[in-house]
């Protein structure tokens, strides 16, 4: 045990809305540290894009002891951190972790004709996802963006998620037009 808590950040490279981030890591990080009195979450945010999408997530912890660093990782991979997150703190180098990969999927929000948008409900759209990636990952939050709504799916292997639902978005109405892109 140290004298002074050891300051990190965690670099979430997740998609995630704050309460997403809340639920899914930092209110199970928070019960860990403070059951097992290793530290505590002193804060953390959301970085924005200039279109107001999450672009990652932070949480700021202090440990007490830097030996349970590795114990806070591998809690924060045992609940699905994605690839590319980091660890960072002061005088050290960024250190990457995380275990799962990202899949976002872009729906067309203003180009597809107007019946499309009448007929069709992104529900639907969720709730086929759901379905089709069980046991392969899950849809851990959403965006709402000026022309274009976002699903962010987390999952073992991007390629394995696409194509759980390639043949809703080759057959659906509401996902003509609709984009795929790896996130982690």
């Amino acid at each position: 045990m140290t004298d002074s808590p050891l300051h990190l950040t965690v670099k979430l490279n997740a998609r995630l809305q704050p309460e997403h981030r809340h639920e899914l890591f930092e209110d199970p990080l928070d019960a860990l540290l403070g059951s097992a009195e290793l530290g505590e979450i002193t804060g953390g945010g959301t970085a924005l894009t200039e279109d107001g999408e999450v672009d990652y997530g932070d949480i700021e912890v202090a440990l007490n002891d830097p030996a349970s660093l590795p114990g806070v990782i591998e809690l924060l991979e045992q609940l699905g951190a994605p690839k590319g997150s980091l660890i960072q703190r002061e005088g050290a180098p960024d250190q990457p972790f995380g275990v799962t990969e990202g899949l976002a999927l872009y729906l067309n929000g203003t180009d597809l004709p107007d019946e499309v948008y009448e007929q069709c409900d992104s529900n639907y759209v969720f709730e086929q996802i759901v379905e089709r990636i069980e046991g392969h990952g899950e849809i851990c939050s959403w965006w709402q963006g000026p022309t274009e709504t976002a699903l962010y799916l987390y999952g073992a292997s991007f390629d394995t998620l696409h194509a759980c639902i390639a043949d809703l978005l080759a057959s659906y109405p509401l996902c003509q037009g609709a984009r795929v892109v790896r996130t982690a």
